[in-house]
């Protein structure tokens, strides 16, 4: 869980790797779910678990696509306050979300995006009412089918 770039293909967890393991599903609220099954655990859960997981990993940049959702209300805080944490440390946490009001409340900077990037900066600035109308603008009159590139058999 999470200790791949370190034990590589061909070695077994240390003991250290366990109670490193241990110590990050405690961090994310899961201690004594050592020994759960993947499939035993709630989406919460589960969750908790690709977030230990990334404890684990260590990263300077952490990739977040739609953390929240499908997680109830707590879960979500407890997660939120590992973001923040993250951010605390210096590290670089980019998170796709739909949630604007959470957006607002706990991410410090955005990029507003709706095909196309529609402004970047502080989250206050960014999410304006004229950025916001823009990029509703753009989505509401997104096509189907339009094209999504410019193909060989397209040109000819």
């Amino acid at each position: 869980m999470g200790a791949w770039h370190s034990i590589g293909p061909f070695r077994s967890l240390t003991r250290n790797h366990a109670r490193l393991t241990g110590e990050a599903l405690s961090t994310v609220g899961l201690e004594g779910f050592e020994g759960r099954s993947v499939g035993s655990l709630s989406s919460g859960q589960f969750q908790r678990v690709l977030f230990a997981r990334l404890l684990l990993q260590d990263a300077s940049v952490i990739l977040l696509d739609e953390p929240f959702t499908a997680i109830d209300a707590r879960t979500t805080r407890d997660l939120l306050e590992l973001v923040r944490a993250w951010h605390g440390q210096g590290r670089t946490v980019i998170a796709v979300l739909h949630d604007i009001e959470q957006v607002r409340q706990h991410f410090p900077q955005t990029l507003l995006m709706a095909r196309e990037a529609i402004a970047w900066g502080e989250t206050s600035q960014v999410l304006s009412a004229a950025n916001l109308r823009k990029a509703r603008n753009m989505a509401e009159y997104w096509s189907p089918d339009a094209l999504l590139c410019d193909s060989e058999d397209e040109r000819s």
